[in-house]
Formats: C-alpha cells, sequence, structure tokens
C-alpha cells in the first residue's frame, strides 16, 4: 500500500465518520423535533410585522394580501418602501385606503447597499414589542402564520427561528434551491436545538424589539449589505432565548430564482456573511462542508489509487442509508418529500457548489441587494 493510498483511506474514514456523527447525532435532532400541537390563544401578544421591498409592485399585489388577511387580533403591517422606482408607493397606498393597520415607511434617495437602513426604520417605526420580519416576494403558508411565530415568545425566548422553503417550479435548479434551502434550515436548526444558535433567515424571522435595540441594532457590521437576519442572530441569540418553530403553519413560502446567475448572484450575497460568525459557528459548518467534501473525493481518490472498491463502497452506503432515513423525516416535516429520490445526486452535486462558493469564503464579495 502505498503512503499516497493510506493518506486517501485515512481523509475518507474521517470525512465519512464526521458525516456519520453530523446526520446521526446533530441532524437528527431536526427530525426527531416536535412543535406544540397548539398555542395559548390567551397569550396574544401584540406584533409588528416588517416587511422590505424594493421595486417589488407586482409582488405586492399578490402577496400583501396574505399577510394583511391573517387570523390574530393584534398586529400591524409595515411596508418599508427602500427608493423603488416603480409603482410599489401606489401600490402599497392602495392597499392602506382598506386596510387601517397597513402603514407604509419610505426611503428615499438610497446611499447604502443592503436592506439594513429599510429595516432598521421599520424597526423604529413599529409600534409593538414584537417584530415579525419578512419580505415582499413572499407569503405565509397560513392564515395561523403570526399565531404560530409569536407562540414561542415566552419567558426567556426573544427569538424566534421560522422556515422558509422555496414553492415547486420545474427543473433542476428548482430542486437543488429547495433542497439547498432544507440543507441550510437543518443546520440552523439543529445547531439551535443543540444550545448554539448562529443564524435565521430574514424572511421569516421573529424577535424582540428590546433585544434588537440592545445589541446596537446592525451597528456592527453596516459595512457589509448582507448580514441582517444571520449576522443579528449570530449576535444576540443564545442557548436560552432562542427557539425553532417548523410547524406547517409557521412557513413563509419564497420565489426561487429562475436562472443559475440568480441563484449564483443570491447565495454569493448570503454566504459573505458568514466570515463575521463567531467562531465556534465557523469551525462546526466548516468542518460539516469539508467532511462531506472528504467522504466524496477521498473515497474518489482511494479508488483512483487501486484501493477495494468494497470498502469504499460500503461507506458510500453506510453514509447514504443514514442520510436518506434522516431526510425522509425530514422531508416529510418540511413538506417536500417530492426531493426525497433526488436526494442521492442534490447531495453529491453539493460538493460542486463548494467548488463555486468556496472563493467567496476567501475574497469575500461584494454583491447587494437589490441594488
Amino acid at each position: 500500500m502505498t503512503l499516497a493510498l493510506e493518506v486517501f483511506i485515512a481523509l475518507f474514514i474521517f470525512g465519512t465518520g464526521v458525516q456519520l456523527a453530523y446526520w446521526l447525532l446533530l441532524f437528527s435532532k431536526v427530525s426527531r423535533h416536535k412543535d406544540p400541537t397548539s398555542f395559548p390563544t390567551d397569550h396574544a401578544q401584540s406584533v409588528s410585522v416588517i416587511i422590505c421591498a424594493r421595486n417589488e409592485s407586482e409582488n405586492l399585489k399578490k402577496n400583501l394580501p396574505r399577510f394583511l388577511n391573517q387570523n390574530y387580533p393584534s398586529f400591524e403591517i409595515i411596508v418599508v418602501d427602500d427608493d423603488s422606482s416603480d409603482n410599489s408607493v401606489e401600490v402599497v397606498l392602495e392597499f392602506q385606503k382598506k386596510n387601517s393597520i397597513l402603514s407604509l415607511v419610505r426611503i428615499l434617495d438610497k446611499k447604502h447597499s443592503g436592506k439594513k437602513t429599510a429595516l432598521a426604520a421599520g424597526i423604529h417605526a413599529a409600534q409593538h414589542e414584537v417584530l415579525l420580519l419578512s419580505d415582499a416576494d413572499c407569503f405565509p403558508e397560513s392564515s395561523n402564520w403570526i399565531w404560530q411565530m409569536q407562540s414561542v415568545l415566552q419567558g426567556s425566548i426573544q427569538i424566534g427561528l421560522g422556515f422558509s422553503p422555496y414553492f415547486f417550479q420545474n427543473g433542476f435548479l428548482n430542486r437543488f434551491i429547495r433542497f439547498e434551502a432544507i440543507y441550510t434550515a437543518v443546520q440552523y436548526f439543529s445547531f439551535a436545538l443543540a444550545g448554539i444558535p448562529y443564524m435565521g433567515v430574514g424572511r421569516n424571522l421573529i424577535y424582540a424589539k428590546s433585544l434588537f435595540l440592545r445589541n446596537g441594532g446592525f451597528s456592527n457590521h453596516l459595512d457589509i449589505a448582507s448580514g441582517d437576519d444571520d449576522l443579528f442572530v449570530s449576535a444576540a441569540a443564545e442557548k436560552h432565548n432562542t427557539a425553532v418553530l417548523m410547524h406547517p403553519d409557521s412557513f413563509v413560502f419564497s420565489t426561487p430564482k429562475r436562472t443559475w446567475r440568480g441563484y449564483y448572484n443570491q447565495k454569493s450575497r448570503h454566504l459573505s456573511t458568514s466570515t463575521r460568525y463567531k467562531p465556534i459557528h465557523q469551525w462546526m459548518l466548516g468542518l460539516l462542508s469539508l467532511s462531506h467534501y472528504l467522504h466524496y473525493m477521498a473515497g474518489i481518490a482511494v479508488l483512483c489509487c487501486g484501493g477495494s472498491w468494497m470498502f469504499v463502497m460500503s461507506l458510500y452506503l453506510a453514509r447514504t442509508l443514514v442520510v436518506a432515513v434522516q431526510s425522509w423525516f425530514i422531508l416529510r416535516k418540511f413538506k417536500d418529500t417530492a426531493l426525497f429520490w433526488w436526494i442521492p445526486l442534490l447531495d453529491a452535486v453539493m460538493i460542486i457548489y463548494y467548488h463555486v462558493f468556496v472563493p467567496i469564503f476567501i475574497i469575500g464579495n461584494p454583491r447587494t441587494w437589490k441594488l
């Protein structure tokens, strides 16, 4: 046995072993998690729903009714128009004529990239302590969305992490986007359940206004366009103040990108913030990606160096079975079992994903939110 083969075997065993540990010990927390089947109707805190929009007139027409028609006793909707050049303002004002709970905040003469200025303006305009965030290109799945999301803010809990899936469209790109969104959710949900929360998604995120103000809002990362959701959660979330929500009524669906270029631009913007995560989160996420990469690539290297096919295929099969079983329960929880038979291929395609996006972690990314 050559030295190269010995090294590749060791890396293959290491990568596979770490992957099995993540899926069996950490990610299984998501598949086993159970949200309460009901919520206390006598615990209805007043909620300010904040929706940021930039040139989203068509989406506002389609989606605002889903936000306005919530089955909840006390809430307001604040749409923050981030210097739109279309007729977004007119659309909101038209809705406002029939909905007294709807208000408009305008950002004129946009000077900074990203939506932090707009979101901060909406937060400061909010009348209530509980802030529920989303975007104009999203819509809540259920009229009980606010009920579900605010139900976790009890006792010491001040942050609730929701799930925002992408709705179904034909084509492989859509399957990969849905898969990657679920895989990302599995990571931030399982980390939160393990007591080390590190991110949420701004399309479906709830927290206390006092927590936002106490942590200085977005002041620690104003120099980058993204991070209004994950960097704030990374800074403010702790083991005892964060909860997760996976009930279908808490889902907020998003519009997926239709081109690979659009998806690349979106993910580049999102991933550029990860270098600002706490060291423990960077280390654990880095180990997850590295082990995933080594599982596939070191296994191929073992075969190329004359290693045993039986050995390599045994470890591949072992991980595939574990991932498949866990994925089945996770996909059922997230209401997307149509992806199940695609899991082996989509999981392998993540290796290409790593190759494409690793440079962002090294050199950063200048792309912004709707320039």
